[in-house]
């Protein structure tokens, strides 16, 4: 069938229209046919009805709330930026509370008791009919890289606060068998400050109290930018903030795949099965400052030749990790095959002192970021670049140190909470779509997200939206209206199915 013309239609890839298709339902052993007699467009017109049949039970799709007016939220949102040419939100930004300000006032369309904490995050809650039972949390992230795509982050907020419009006006939000709680997380990306999951980690209560006096470029820190707006944040109080585990239920998260699975599949929405671990570095080299046309070559003490050697090192070590480990304490065969599969990592900054072209440096200094499903197998990783970079600078005569900045381990998402979300995620696609149901595949994440910090409050569960050309962090990032439709649908279908 790989051979076969094909079209996108509402995020189902489906052959020519007129071509005899083959649709695998959710058990392995039904199939169905379907010859597709409709052109698009006659099919697409027939959906945008708003109403779709299963079984003799109708269910009114309302585009008009969970895609036309999410759609013009995520734009409205992706307006609001502290720069002028391009989209940037951080960390208690005067675009920050913009954004923060304007996301509280859907959450009061919607019916919810709102406030802002003492990190900045945005809180937005419904008690249901037990207001004593646990809660659920809805979350993602408010700020943004800079020259940011619009759908990072805001995604999640706006399909959560859809979802709960539409409970609200069909008078059944109050029939929640427990509290939900929408959370917009005041900063995941850390761009400001480098610390990230400053707001998600002091509700999952592993944000040390040392970070409120992490500066920035400008010397200001975390607490003097809460400050400037009226949050008194202090050691005591940021405790304080912790949420007691025993009165969450767990934490879902809708966010964009920022990689082209989905795409490439053909499918808007799939599962998230676990959260790839992090550690980022800093690396400083030290050589030998000096005229660049004096100092002869077998004598120098080049910083920037030994840096450069170091990073094509580690393009090597990740690219192909088994020609590298050695299958003794510090890594297994099983722990090898795993990276092979998952193990990314990046240099993403570096700068030289005096970076003068007529200067051999005196300094280099550069980044390096590792991910990887197996914590075990990142940390081998982490070793042998270790070893092998200090062979690199000895043998060059020139001294190297490295700096852990930060580091996460990799999560893996609840079963439970991840069946109920591919079931949603189905359902969902089934209402859009009428009779075509699709597997909904199950997916790791690269990406750090919220989820990471919240996995030590409470299980969690995520799903991820497909994004044109898998396209992240850049004003490229796209998501077509028909899949934020979709993605909105799935969390109603989740909350209709786990909490009604």
């Amino acid at each position: 069938m790989a051979s076969l013309p094909f079209h996108t239609f509402l995020g189902q890839t489906i052959l020519n229209p007129r071509a005899l298709i083959i649709i695998r339902k959710g058990l392995p052993s039904f199939c169905f046919f379907v010859v597709l007699l409709l052109t698009p467009s006659c099919a697409f017109s027939h959906i945008r009805q708003g109403f779709e049949e299963d079984k003799g039970r109708k269910y009114d799709l309302f585009p008009e709330i969970l895609m036309e007016e999410a759609v013009a939220r995520l734009n409205e949102l992706g307006e609001v930026s502290d720069a002028d040419e391009y989209l940037q939100r951080t960390f208690q930004s005067p675009a920050s509370i913009k954004a923060g300000n304007l996301i509280r006032l859907w959450m009061e369309d919607v019916g919810l008791k709102t406030w802002v904490d003492k990190m900045g995050n945005v809180h937005g809650r419904t008690e249901g009919i037990n207001p004593s039972e646990k809660a659920l949390l809805i979350g993602s992230h408010l700020d943004t890289v800079i020259d940011a795509g619009k759908f990072d982050g805001s995604l999640g907020i706006v399909c959560a606060l859809s979802a709960l419009k539409v409970l609200n006006m069909t008078n059944r939000m109050g029939r929640l068998r427990r509290p939900v709680e929408i959370i917009a997380f005041s900063d995941e990306e850390g761009v400001r400050f480098q610390s990230t999951f400053l707001g998600s980690a002091a509700i999952a209560g592993v944000l040390p109290a040392s970070a409120l006096h992490v500066h920035d470029k400008s010397g200001v820190t975390v607490q003097d930018a809460l400050r400037e707006n009226s949050i008194e944040t202090t050691e005591e109080n940021l405790l304080e903030l912790k949420y007691d585990p025993e009165s969450v239920w767990g934490y879902i998260e809708v966010h964009i795949e920022q990689g082209p699975v989905l795409e490439t599949i053909g499918l808007p929405l799939g599962s998230v099965k676990g959260i790839a671990g992090q550690t980022r570095l800093k690396v400083t080299v030290r050589g030998s400052q000096g005229h660049a046309g004096t100092v002869p070559m077998n004598m120098r003490q080049d910083p920037m030749v030994a840096a450069a050697e170091i990073i094509v090192l580690l393009e090597g070590l990740c690219k192909q990790p088994e020609q590298y480990l050695s299958y003794d304490g510090e890594c297994r065969a099983s722990e090898v095959q795993s990276l092979s599969g998952s193990l990314v990592c990046t240099v993403g900054e570096i700068s030289s002192w005096p970076s003068a072209s007529n200067v051999i440096p005196g300094q280099v200094t550069f980044t390096v970021d590792v991910r990887a499903i197996d914590d075990m197998g990142r940390e081998a990783v982490l070793y042998e670049l270790s070893k092998r970079m200090r062979q690199i600078c000895d043998r060059r005569s020139v001294f190297c140190k490295i700096d852990r900045k930060h580091d996460a381990n990799a999560v893996v998402c609840d079963k439970e909470l991840s069946s109920q979300l591919s079931s949603a995620a189905y359902a969902a696609l089934q209402r859009i779509k009428g009779e075509v149901a699709i597997d909904v595949p199950a997916l790791m994440s690269g990406a750090g997200q919220d989820a990471m910090a919240i996995s030590h409050l409470t299980k969690v569960g995520m799903l991820f939206v497909r994004c044109r050309g898998g396209i992240s962090h850049s004003p490229a990032e796209h998501v077509l209206d028909d899949d934020v439709w979709a993605s909105s649908t799935a969390v109603l279908a989740f909350l209709e199915t786990a909490l009604l």
